[in-house]
């Protein structure tokens, strides 16, 4: 079983080609961080024209490093939500446009279920387990039934936690992309020098939703509110005090679900899985089985796509061709294809 997988959900123009569901043939990622680091953020409509001028020959490069053609896929799939829009539509319709001149299945793919899936491209992880989805644009603590099926335990109301990250460093002018520069700036200050708030989420909230944007205001617009006294306001400082307490959001509610689930076994996803403090806080439970993707995994790209269609594709299951695009997926509290 051979998939072709096109990733175009954000700025990231990917493309892989997947054996079985795990073997990683290819995998092509064309970052646009350069065209979007002076507006420190991804522009939508950079972000879709570049998609334009480039999908043809990531699938291309793709294609070539997996040493195959086209009509030895047995199917193709690419993103289908969520995303930006305009971004979607190309990684979509560039897909949809290739199965139907050879004639092969497509399959639409949730993104979110794709990031949860990435760790098994890796290692077979056996179900069921917690999942922990962190991106710029969604923090999510799910139980994990099967690779298309999970029951969501707690979200963002607000900022999801990579967006933070981004805002912050923006504010700082830490760099861009503002995770990765966090992280880096983090390893030499003193996550002890800041002592920032943790949220207390309002009545309504569920056990496990998590909040970052009284944070994000505190390191923003209240810094020296929670200055250790006698601690130096250094960039390395507030990074790593930030890094600390944005973590350790995390780390608090995932834990307490898997207290309440009875599930020992972890899997991280998303941009923020390659976080070195949130790994180092994880990986040193010995209570508990964790499982991360290689840091290459865990930015958006085709193989999480190409891996998770191959899994539908062999239990004979599709897409119409009539099939759109969503910004959004409704976060109800269970989720599936």
């Amino acid at each position: 079983m051979l998939v072709l997988g096109i990733e175009s959900s954000c700025d990231e123009c990917a493309a892989s080609v997947v054996r079985d569901g795990r073997e990683i043939l290819s995998d092509i990622v064309a970052t646009q961080i350069p065209l979007h680091e002076r507006f420190q953020g991804v522009v939508p409509e950079i972000a879709s024209r570049t998609h334009l001028e480039w999908i043809k020959g990531v699938v291309e490069r793709a294609l070539g490093e997996a040493k195959i053609g086209v009509r030895d896929l047995d199917g193709i799939a690419a993103t289908a939500r969520p995303g930006l829009v305009g971004s979607l539509l190309v990684g979509l319709s560039f897909a949809k446009g290739m199965a139907w001149s050879l004639d092969k299945p497509f399959l639409a793919v949730n993104h979110i279920l794709a990031h949860l899936y990435a760790p098994e491209l890796e290692e077979e992880i056996p179900y069921p387990f917690l999942g922990l989805l962190v991106s710029g644009g969604h923090s999510i603590i799910a139980r994990v039934e099967d690779f298309d099926r999970i029951e969501v335990l707690g979200t963002t109301i607000d900022d999801a936690a990579g967006e933070a990250f981004d805002k912050v460093s923006k504010h700082y002018g830490f760099g861009y992309p503002g995770g990765l520069a966090i992280d880096r700036l983090a390893e030499k200050g003193d996550p002890e020098a800041f002592n920032f708030p943790k949220p207390r989420l309002h009545k309504g909230g569920h056990t496990y939703d998590v909040s970052y944007s009284g944070l994000k205001t505190a390191v923003i617009r209240q810094l020296e509110n929670y200055r250790r006294p006698g601690a130096l306001t250094s960039p390395e400082n507030i990074a790593a005090s930030f890094r600390k307490a944005a973590i350790d959001i995390l780390v608090d509610r995932l834990l307490r679900a898997a207290e309440d689930t009875g599930l020992r076994r972890i899997v991280a996803g998303g941009g923020v899985a390659a976080n070195a403090y949130l790994r180092s806080q994880l990986s040193s439970r010995i209570d508990f089985e964790v499982h991360f993707p290689s840091l290459k995994l865990c930015g958006d790209n085709g193989a999480m796509i190409a891996g998770l269609a191959a899994r539908h594709f062999m239990r004979g299951e599709s897409s119409g061709f009539d099939t759109g695009v969503s910004a959004r997926v409704p976060l109800y509290r269970r989720l599936d294809r």
